[in-house]
């Protein structure tokens, strides 16, 4: 049997699922004793009394019968079982009640009303309406008769402390439970709280607390974390210093370029020049996207910024208005964002004749959009396309520039570390390839 439908009523949270698992025993015993108490006190003890007080109702008959008229009966009855606090008057046939009246919420008063027309031939109706008084009718030889009596005397006094009290102490050790249960979910908020800063580049002390599983968890967190920085800081050392070494032959190489005739030399300049431009990106790559700390920063005037550079150096890019844009700051680490930005214009410019830009801020997300009328990345190498040193020759044009495969990787990588993406698609105004910058506030 399947129980997938569940899920869609499930809690998403742990804590909610906690919860439940803690609330569902509790009402169901709730239920239980309930139940158990209603049947075995309510029916039990109600039939008893009920028993003791069809004996004196038939007292009370015994004392109609022996009246000498119906304006005797009342005083009959009083003489004869008077100490039974029972008394009794004959009515008209228009005061006997119909159905047998009662409270809808009074359980009691069915098992009483079954009892009595069981046990008590001469009954006409019992009205229940009242929880103080019982008035019972009867058929007597003088006529419809009324008798009352107290509540008391045929069904148990207070039914709801049992009630009351079950339901007062399941909400005070729920509400105990639900503050112990919170104490050992914070050491589990908190790992996922460091693990999702980690994830964004940001380094927060974490000592592992709370049960020995969320310890267990903890330790093993903070040693892939160590593992994981001691693996970025190796291999950015070693492309850092291999990009370094690298400058100085390339510098002796374009000093005795100097030497030669200027159109002997062209090619070999232009050459060194790619070798240069390789070894900035690898540079770029090496540092990563957590350089610098988060800062606030207005995204519209920040973009604008660097449109406005790539424009003094003779890009082809335009800044679009937005509406939206602008309505507030965003913590971003302004370098590894200016850096993936200003790849994405370069990669458009490089592969299109013309680039737009476009910043989208709202309350949940900022999106920056970057969008060419070059030829485009095909859908399924969109993917291959944000990896280290991918070369797509089929989609991009080679000739129209140099590049090793870093640049939308070294976006990725800066998107994910803010906590976003980075989407490519296809441009709907001017047909080349779109690139947004999609972070969630």
């Amino acid at each position: 049997m399947s129980f997938a439908w569940l899920k869609h009523y499930m809690p998403r949270g742990i804590y909610g699922r906690a919860a439940l698992i803690l609330l569902l025993p509790v009402v169901f015993l709730q239920l239980v004793v309930t139940v158990i108490f209603a049947q075995r006190h309510f029916e039990g003890v109600t039939n008893q009394m009920t028993d003791t007080v069809l004996r004196e109702l038939a007292m009370v008959m015994g004392a109609v019968a022996r009246a000498a008229g119906p304006e005797t009966v009342t005083q009959q009855v009083a003489d004869d079982v008077g100490l039974l606090e029972i008394t009794a008057m004959p009515v008209s046939a228009a005061d006997v009640p119909e159905g047998n009246p009662r409270v809808w919420f009074d359980y009691s008063g069915v098992v009483i009303r079954q009892r009595l027309t069981e046990r008590f031939e001469p009954l006409l109706a019992v009205d229940l309406r009242t929880n103080s008084w019982v008035k019972l009718y009867a058929e007597s030889q003088w006529g419809p008769l009324r008798i009352e009596f107290e509540r008391r005397r045929i069904s148990a006094s207070n039914p709801h402390q049992l009630f009351v009290y079950t339901v007062f102490f399941g909400v005070l050790l729920s509400f105990i439970a639900s503050i112990y249960l919170r104490n050992q979910l914070r050491p589990i908020k908190r790992l996922a709280r460091v693990a999702e800063a980690f994830g964004r580049g940001r380094h927060e002390p974490y000592t592992p607390t709370g049960a020995v599983e969320v310890r267990a968890a903890g330790n093993a967190f903070v040693d892939m974390r160590n593992r994981i920085e001691r693996h970025i800081e190796q291999r950015t050392l070693m492309l850092s210093g291999v990009s370094h070494d690298l400058r100085t032959p390339l510098t002796r190489m374009r000093l005795s370029l100097s030497m030669l005739e200027e159109e002997d030399a062209a090619p070999l300049l232009r050459d060194v020049e790619d070798m240069q431009g390789m070894l900035d990106e690898f540079l770029s790559f090496t540092k990563g996207a957590a350089e610098g700390e988060p800062e606030e920063v207005d995204p519209f005037s920040f973009v604008s910024d660097i449109v406005q550079e790539a424009q003094r150096a003779g890009r082809n890019v335009t800044l679009l208005p937005t509406d939206g844009a602008g309505a507030g700051k965003v913590a971003l680490r302004k370098s590894a964002m200016r850096r993936a930005v200003d790849n994405l214009i370069s990669n458009a410019v490089r592969y299109g004749a013309r680039a737009e830009v476009s910043v989208l801020y709202t309350d949940k997300t900022l999106r920056i959009r970057v969008e060419d009328d070059g030829p485009g990345i095909p859908l399924g190498q969109r993917e291959d396309a944000t990896r280290p040193f991918a070369r797509l020759d089929p989609a991009r044009n080679q000739d129209r520039g140099s590049g090793v495969g870093l640049g939308l990787a070294i976006t990725t990588d800066v998107a994910r570390a803010h906590g976003g993406v980075l989407r490519l698609g296809e441009a709907g105004k001017l047909g080349g390839l779109r690139a947004d910058i999609v972070i969630a506030r």
